[in-house]
This record gives C-alpha cells, sequence and structure tokens, in this order.
C-alpha cells in the first residue's frame, strides 16, 4: 500500500507538470489523445505493459521502445519530450497512474466529472445518452461515462462518481431481499 501512495504521489506531480507544460504550449488536446492512446496500448498490449512497469528493462530499453512506438503513431512533441524523460529517470512504471492523474485534471479544468457505470449488457446510445442527461442534471457538472459489462448483475446499474456510489442492480436487490428473509 505505500508503494501505491508513493506512485500516486509521484503521478500527480508528473501529471501536474505535464498538464502546465502542455496548457503553456497550447498542447492539452494533442497530450490528452496521446495519453488516451497510450492508456488504451498499455490495457491492450502485454508486452508493452510490461516495457513500461517492469523494471528488469534498462532505462534504454525503454527510451528505445517508447521513442519507437510514439513515432510510430505520431506522437505530439511534448509527449514525446515527456515519456522520454519519465524512461530516462526510471519512472515509466508510474505512466498509468500519470495519465490518470492527468486526465483528472483534464476533467477539472473542463468542468467535467467522471463516473464509472456497469450495466448487465451493453446501454444502447440512447440510453447512455439519457443517463448522461441524469447525472447532469443531478451533479451540475458534465459527466464523462466509462462504461463497462458485467453480467452477473442481471439487470439494472451501478454507478461511480468519486467515493460515491449508486448499486441498482438486480443482483444487489436480490441479495438483499435473500438477507431480509434470513432474518425472519
Amino acid at each position: 500500500m505505500a508503494d501505491q501512495g508513493q506512485n500516486s504521489g509521484i503521478a500527480g506531480r508528473y501529471a501536474t507538470a505535464i498538464f502546465d507544460l502542455a496548457m503553456e504550449t497550447k498542447s492539452v488536446d494533442a497530450v490528452a489523445a496521446d495519453f488516451a492512446a497510450l492508456k488504451t496500448m498499455i490495457a491492450v498490449s502485454r508486452d508493452l505493459a510490461r516495457l513500461v512497469a517492469a523494471p528488469v528493462y534498462s532505462r534504454d530499453e525503454q527510451k528505445k521502445g517508447m521513442a519507437a512506438l510514439l513515432d510510430a503513431m505520431g506522437a505530439a512533441p511534448l509527449t514525446v519530450q515527456f515519456i522520454l524523460l519519465l524512461a530516462s529517470k526510471r519512472r515509466l512504471f508510474a505512466l498509468t497512474h500519470i495519465i490518470a492523474a492527468f486526465e483528472a485534471l483534464l476533467a477539472s479544468q473542463r468542468g467535467e466529472i467522471r463516473a464509472e457505470v456497469t450495466s448487465a449488457r451493453a446501454l444502447s446510445d440512447g440510453e447512455i445518452a439519457e443517463l448522461k442527461r441524469v447525472l447532469k442534471s443531478r451533479l451540475e457538472r458534465e459527466p464523462l461515462l466509462e462504461t463497462h459489462v458485467d453480467p452477473t448483475l442481471l439487470g439494472g446499474l451501478i454507478v461511480k462518481v468519486g467515493s460515491r456510489m449508486i448499486d441498482s442492480s438486480l443482483r444487489t436487490k436480490l441479495n438483499g431481499m435473500r438477507l431480509a428473509m434470513r432474518g425472519t
């Protein structure tokens, strides 16, 4: 747990630094797009995730690997410079946390709030639009939805916004009924 706290401290400092630089150079959108692409690639590629996180790779191997990847994806110069700095400082292991912290700073600056929605099935565009409308009216901020599917819910939704959670899933309701029936 101590490492996690340390990582978030490191991540917060680096995210703030790259965010401030991106604001100064008017490249926030480009860096955000690069970070979103990197986040997806790290989630999908075990090899990339290993390169970023494993201490067995030297700083030169990490720099070469990331430079090739960033070049192939046509990353913005600030993103390239930042990622290569992380690799040279042996801080690449914090990249996913830095990206998350950067996204939080960006959302705050734009007046947005992240909401994680888990449903039993994929939501239609209409359902997503309605959910966004309801969340916006309650939170008074533009919600950015991250949707997940969990068929074990049976029905309903679980919505997490920050530390708040609204669980209207059928599974939770059935478990509550089961516990209530046992108690009588």
